[in-house]
């Protein structure tokens, strides 16, 4: 397969399982076409035409030709400069390596990746928040991963593959999509009443076992296994952790338990005194569970190596 296409495909597949609906992520192109064909010539030339047909600011080709033919690739959640180094250390080993894949955003994924937080304000909708709400929430704290994202070297990584010839792709939130809307079918289907029995759900999973060997499992962070539930929201998608002023709107929702990857201690605190239970699903293992996703439907498409590290270990599930 083509780079070109393994990365059209892998956009396709997150937009397939956008928990907005594919509705709603058409609306984003469409907008981003309106947005293109408004501005001037000078305007256009600055313009990032990825986005008009993708919607996930941080999921790109960061180097490498798009017509070069992928058979290997090194997978892991954060690849820097010392996997892209583990990459060109592989080759001299005589081992093949077409492409690096990084669930993490570097370069200019990394750069513009907060711009993928808007779509939690569709998700929140969903559940219940009215929009006009959610998007005033978001508009802050999306400024604020802005503000910390700016000062950052972005590009070491990508340097450093193209100085060594290799083909190097990050693939965020399609990967995050897949998980968010697996976990929470898994959850809607199997109607856990208990904390307790929503730990036991993840462990099922071989991600969630791994990590618990470990000693990074699935955790309740505020409740207990005897507490009940209520209504359940997966929050694994949109970039990184929307704003802490979203939790009491969320219990206003009737939400009940949080189910995520990670809580800064900001957020941790400003949750507890909704009383809502928070479920600490794994950060590493929610990202692995979520590119495996991906790699299983990819597979499908056409056989691949994988090779795995930082952090990730193939796992198939269909």
């Amino acid at each position: 397969m083509k780079l070109k296409t393994l990365y059209e495909w892998v956009i396709k597949q997150g937009m397939e399982m956008d928990p907005r609906g594919k509705g709603e992520v058409r609306k984003v192109l469409e907008r981003a076409k309106e947005e293109y064909a408004s501005l001037k010539e000078e305007e256009k030339k600055r313009f990032d035409q990825e986005k008009l047909h993708n919607p996930y600011t941080d999921t790109r080709i960061l180097n490498g030709d798009p017509d070069k033919e992928i058979k290997t690739i090194l997978v892991g959640i954060d690849m820097e400069v010392g996997e892209v180094l583990l990459a060109d250390r592989l080759r001299e080993k005589g081992k093949r390596v077409d492409l690096i894949m990084s669930h993490h955003p570097e370069g200019m994924a990394l750069a513009g990746f907060y711009e993928v937080m808007h779509m939690q304000a569709d998700i929140l909708n969903k559940i219940g928040i009215p929009i006009a709400v959610a998007e005033d929430l978001l508009g802050e704290r999306i400024k604020e991963v802005e503000r910390k994202v700016l000062p950052l070297n972005h590009t070491r990584a990508v340097d450093v593959a193209k100085l060594l010839d290799l083909a190097f792709i990050c693939v965020h939130t399609p990967a995050d999509n897949c998980v968010a809307s697996f976990l929470q079918e898994l959850i809607d289907r199997k109607k856990p009443e208990f904390l307790g029995e929503i730990i036991e759900l993840l462990l099922g999973l071989p991600e969630y076992q791994l990590a618990e060997k470990n000693n990074a499992g699935p955790k309740i962070l505020i409740g207990d296994k005897h507490k009940r539930a209520g209504k359940i929201f997966v929050e694994m998608t949109g970039g990184t952790e929307g704003s802490k002023e979203v939790f009491n709107r969320l219990s206003q929702a009737g939400v009940g338990t949080i189910v995520c990857m990670h809580l800064s201690e900001e957020h941790f605190q400003k949750v507890k005194t909704e009383h809502i239970n928070v479920i600490i699903a794994g950060h590493i293992a929610s990202d692995a569970l979520g590119l495996n996703l991906l790699l299983d439907a990819l597979g499908k498409k056409e056989r691949f190596e994988f090779i795995t590290c930082s952090g990730f270990q193939r796992i198939k599930h269909s």
